[in-house]
């Protein structure tokens, strides 16, 4: 239980109106230029879903180089189609640790909703989650936390948000191509860093929950904790590379359903 101590801050509540009947999440889009058929199916989904709202729980970008983005084609497409959906239905967006420089105010100017990690979601009368993107509780990538700590800085935010946009970019094009890399040299199965069971299970009990929504691992499914306490992990969306994957899970009146790309704008 050492690593309990720089688990998650306390979870933010939020409780969904009750005439809504159905509530998506998703995650870790890793949306950028270089993954066109990605990109086109996360903005034709957005456009055709049913639910009453949209949980974007972190890393809808592979890399966002700050606020003033949005003056370059290709960002400026994703940010529209977070504007237009957000006139239909509720959007809300998590930051992950890819797209960490997405800023509040930009969000709300687009219509969609900043949304606390972790956040408590309360729905119906159904058992409340806890969703965070996961970064947060990925403890043993000692590494990854040190560079997150840093990320996360206000201070090192101003150092990087003074450089040039095009700098910015830049150097989100070496992030994407070493991510490039990485997967081109992906472990087996089961390799990868999970989350700290016991900082998460600490998260949720603080939290008066037993269930945990989150992304980041790249391992879509649900398994258990420990005795009565559980997770749902998210899928990832990749339609550009090998082994295609893309889900939505979905929370209505009568519990989870894991829903594939094809299958949830019918639902």
């Amino acid at each position: 239980m050492s690593a309990v101590p720089t688990a998650l801050p306390p979870a933010t509540e939020w409780v969904v109106p009750q005439h809504w009947q159905a509530v998506d999440f998703i995650s870790d889009l890793h949306l950028s230029e270089a993954l066109p058929r990605t990109v086109e199916a996360w903005a034709a989904y957005m456009r055709a879903t049913v639910a009453d709202a949209v949980l974007i729980l972190g890393d809808l970008f592979e890399f966002w180089p700050g606020s003033d983005a949005v003056q370059l084609d290709f960002e400026a497409g994703c940010a529209e189609v977070l504007r237009e959906t957000a006139r239909q239905r509720h959007v809300a967006v998590m930051i992950g640790n890819r797209d960490f420089l997405l800023a509040a105010d930009m969000l709300r100017d687009l219509g969609a909703h900043p949304l606390a990690d972790p956040t408590l979601l309360r729905a119906w009368q159904q058992p409340p989650l806890l969703l965070t993107h996961g970064d947060g509780l990925c403890l043993s990538d000692v590494a990854f936390q040190k560079f997150r700590a840093f990320t996360r800085n206000p201070q090192a935010q101003v150092v990087f948000l003074a450089k040039p946009l095009a700098e910015r970019v830049r150097m989100g094009v070496e992030v994407r191509h070493a991510s490039e890399a990485g997967r081109s040299q992906e472990p087996p199965p089961g390799a990868w860093p999970d989350l700290d069971f016991a900082a998460a299970l600490a998260c949720l009990q603080a939290a008066g929950a037993t269930m945990v929504v989150h992304g980041h691992t790249h391992r879509p499914g649900h398994s258990m904790l420990a005795a009565g306490f559980e997770r749902q992990v998210l899928s990832d969306w990749d339609l550009d590379n090998a082994h295609p994957r893309a889900e939505v899970l979905r929370l209505r009146r009568d519990g989870l359903v894991r829903l594939s790309l094809d299958a949830a704008p019918r639902a």
